[in-house]
């Protein structure tokens, strides 16, 4: 809560809310046994007001109940657990009007069945720690959330974005040099640039950059790659444009302090990509590209190359504008990783626009489907070499295709880990009509999983693992059905 005060009215509100309904009775009720209006009696349970000591006494006094067992702010077992939850940050850090949310509606929801909501924030404090979800993987699940319920597309920061082109002067195209956008934070917002070898301070080498407020100044170390550091260089315009002052200082993240933080680091990142790769001329390119006939491999690697020396970047700002701007809109995006001297692959960046499409991460440590394009090109791939296909994976289980588009390639700036990009679009009646090439005979359809332990394709010739939790599932059903045909009989 925002302050002591807040909290202290909260819990008043909710106290008084839970005596009401003990006796079954409207708030008409009480307020016909107090004298006290209807009105400023709902404003109390809301946590709006906190009512003066006369008053708590005739409220006291109408509930059959004691002075304490009112203003005590302990609550009783029914709603102990949001007792922490009204005391910590978590209607500061998670802003919940951007979903709509009215704090004191929520409020409202969990003195109306305490015991169920209860119930069910055990079972997530639960979940959360048999698969080790901790502060950090939420907040950045609810950023999902959010970039998903606006599509991933942010027309306020697009038109920023292209206020600040033109005001600049500057052409973009993938050529633009790092210096023009070093010279503009110098100039503009009086930064400090300077690369350093970060290594003889100790640090790893994913240290990409370290800002340091005070001083305005920017550490970026000297082992960047030319794409990396101009994207850099955009974020931090990005967070000076936008007027982002809550933000992290480091790139890659090591701690943050507050969900704003990651939402307004989103935001710089946004402002990043939108800059790099221009909107209108990626739309154009785009369209040109999936009316094509024939899926060629080079002809993507072309449009990526046409715009940036980035897989990462080019993919992920597909995202933004299939869906915004061609009408595409049941995608999504992942980001997967296979360390050095390791088969294991992890999902590290995950987007889903319009539901939750397949495939998607887990916590559970099951096996991802060796099927997928961008599993079996990172298990492809060379030393420096970059590997794009496509195929279309028909998810058995859930009777669903997508059209899926994979760019792998070593990370540049690890410790040897490659990565894999793709972009998967659900093909339904409406995006196969937007798709030239989906008929093309270069394009292959593959039954796929989402993990091993889950999937039904009985030869599969690269299971990592056998099928455990869909056999559970076989089971329970096999003995829903057996119960069901005794109680026939009986």
């Amino acid at each position: 809560m925002n302050s002591e005060s807040d909290f202290i009215k909260t819990v008043f509100g909710l106290k008084l809310k839970q005596q009401r309904q003990k006796k079954n009775w409207s708030l008409q009720d009480l307020a016909v046994k107090t004298g006290l209006s209807k009105s400023y009696l709902n404003e109390i349970e809301n946590g709006k007001k906190y009512p003066k000591h006369d008053k708590i006494i005739q409220l006291s006094d109408a509930l059959n109940c004691t002075f304490d067992d009112l203003v005590s702010t302990k609550l009783d077992k029914s709603l102990a657990p949001f007792n922490e939850i009204l005391q910590s940050d978590f209607f500061k850090e998670v802003p919940l009007e951007l979903f709509g949310i009215n704090k004191n509606n929520l409020i409202s929801i969990i003195s109306d069945a305490p015991k169920k909501v209860t119930a069910f924030i055990n079972a997530l404090i639960e979940i959360s720690q048999n698969y080790n979800l901790g502060k950090e993987r939420f907040y950045f699940a609810v950023l999902r959330s959010f970039q998903e319920l606006y599509d991933n597309y942010f027309p306020e920061i697009e038109g920023k974005v292209n206020q600040f082109t033109e005001e600049n002067h500057l052409q973009i195209d993938k050529n633009l040099k790092s210096d023009i956008l070093e010279n503009i934070l110098s100039e503009k917002f009086s930064y400090t640039i300077q690369s350093e070898d970060f290594e003889k301070y100790g640090t790893l080498d994913n240290l990409r950059s370290l800002f340091i407020p005070e001083k305005k100044l920017l550490l970026l170390n000297k082992k960047l790659e030319k794409d990396q550091k101009t994207f850099i260089l955009a974020k931090e315009i990005g967070f000076n444009v936008l007027e982002l002052k809550v933000r992290p200082t480091t790139y890659s993240w090591l701690d943050f302090g507050s969900f704003e933080e990651i939402l307004n680091n989103f935001y710089a990142s946004y402002f990043a990509g939108a800059l790099l790769i221009s909107k209108e001329p990626a739309i154009e390119k785009a369209s040109e590209f999936f009316q094509q006939n024939t899926w060629e491999p080079k002809s993507f690697e072309e449009l990526i190359n046409s715009f940036t020396h980035s897989p990462e970047t080019f993919y992920y700002r597909l995202t933004n504008i299939l869906s915004a701007e061609m009408g595409i809109k049941d995608l999504f995006y992942l980001c997967l990783v296979k360390k050095k001297d390791s088969d294991k692959i992890q999902i590290l960046k995950e987007l889903h626009l319009n539901h939750q499409q397949a495939p998607h991460a887990n916590a559970t440590n099951e096996h991802y489907c060796q099927r997928w394009i961008a599993v079996k090109n990172l298990h492809h791939l060379t030393e420096n070499e970059t590997l794009t296909d496509a195929q279309i994976s028909h998810y058995k289980d859930q009777g669903i295709s997508y059209l899926v588009i994979s760019t792998s390639q070593k990370n540049p700036f690890s410790d040897g880990s490659n990565r894999s990009y793709c972009l998967g679009i659900l093909l339904n009646t409406q995006t196969i009509k937007k798709i030239g090439f989906i008929k093309s005979s270069s394009l292959k359809t593959i039954n796929v999983g989402v993990t091993c332990e889950s999937c039904s394709i009985a030869d599969c010739e690269i299971r990592q693992a056998p099928p455990v939790r869909l056999e559970k599932e076989h089971f329970n059903l096999s003995m829903k059905n057996s119960i069901e045909r005794i109680r026939k009989e009986f």
